[in-house]
């Protein structure tokens, strides 16, 4: 039940914000302003050493807000994997797919998020117990891989990042995409001391990603 309801959380809110940040102050900050701005799914990435601090932090803050989904990303393998779950992320997202994170993720009914380019690595993630699989990096790709992806495997839950902006956000969503990762221009933002800013670019990306899949 818990797996499912993060699941539909994330599905609900379309956008996940990728927050990297160089401290846990700033980590955090960026965080809050994009749940202010509506994007309520966020994966704070283990590029920050203070990802542990940030996700522990966030999760005890909105702890009783059901739509916001405080989850890891750039989790390399289950040791990490392990860490963040334990810290309170509810969802746990890779570059790349690991069979020994997807079976830890599995044993503790949390959702696991993989990057993927083919479609070998898709029906691997499938087999093992993935729902949603990210397509990283999607600026190496074009909208159309996700149909051709899609023909056959029509099932495929395809959360896009790597190159998704206000420009392009309603193209990968017509194409199929279930979710789109930002994170690029909020974090150089939050860097810049600019979290109001933040908060009105991540109402952008709601109301665009809504308009596209006829909200």
């Amino acid at each position: 039940m818990f797996r499912m309801k993060v699941l539909k959380a994330l599905k609900e809110c379309g956008v996940v914000a990728v927050v990297r940040g160089t401290t846990k102050e700033i980590g955090v900050k960026i965080s809050e302003s994009c749940i202010k701005g509506n994007v309520k799914a966020i994966e704070v990435t283990y590029t920050n050493k203070f990802a542990n601090e940030i996700i522990r932090e966030l999760s005890g803050k909105y702890e009783n807000c059901d739509d916001v989904v405080i989850g890891a990303g750039t989790v390399l393998d289950s040791e990490t994997a392990r860490m963040a779950i334990l810290a309170g992320a509810k969802y746990i997202v890779s570059p790349s797919f690991n069979k020994d994170t997807a079976i830890l993720c599995n044993r503790y009914n949390i959702p696991y998020v993989p990057g993927v380019m083919t479609i070998n690595e898709i029906v691997t993630a499938y087999e093992i117990g993935v729902d949603v699989v990210k397509l990283f990096p999607g600026n190496a790709l074009e909208q159309g891989y996700i149909s051709s992806v899609k023909g056959p495997l029509p099932y495929a839950n395809i959360m896009v990042t790597g190159g998704v902006n206000l420009d392009n956000i309603d193209t990968w969503v017509e194409a199929g995409a279930s979710l789109v990762g930002i994170g690029g221009e909020l974090n150089k933002l939050g860097e810049a001391g600019k979290f109001e800013e933040i908060e009105s670019v991540c109402n952008q990306y709601i109301e665009k990603f809504n308009k596209a899949r006829g909200i």
